[in-house]
């Protein structure tokens, strides 16, 4: 069973990662796109998928808040709070997650995250920007 689960989440790896590296780097995927690729990857029912969209777009207005408030702070922000926090409303998304999908769902749904986390699909930049690397930012003009 564990060999078929590790079969079935390597092949949803490839396919995501297929389809990410066949788009153009045009940008972040629309919300609606986004759902619409996890429904597919994740073999979500119409009702999962409303749930799951409602239980994303929870965490991202969390998120946006969470960055909000460290810029509204101003100054420099503190890097391992922000890291704390966005791990807390990573856990608590998936908490709510694990009600709404079946193991191997989830499970699904953890790889293709572990892979965005890990910057599987995107395009490299040439590492951190500036500011986050010790180099001095480039001069405004």
């Amino acid at each position: 069973m564990k060999a078929s689960i590790k079969a079935c989440v390597m092949a949803v790896a490839a396919l995501w990662a297929g389809a990410a590296l066949a788009q153009a780097p045009e940008g972040p995927p629309s919300p609606a796109k986004h759902i619409e690729s996890l429904a597919v990857l994740l073999d979500l029912t119409d009702a999962q998928k409303a749930q799951v969209q409602t239980i994303l777009q929870g965490e991202h207005a969390q998120m946006k808040a969470l960055f909000e408030q460290a810029k509204a702070a101003g100054g420099k922000p503190d890097f391992q709070a922000m890291h704390a926090a966005h791990q807390q409303i990573s856990q608590d998304t998936l908490t709510k997650l694990s009600s709404v999908l079946n193991a191997t769902q989830l499970k699904k749904y953890q790889t293709l995250e572990q892979m965005h986390a890990h910057g599987f699909g995107r395009p490299s930049h040439g590492g951190p920007p500036p500011a986050l690397n010790g180099a001095a930012p480039p001069p405004q003009q």
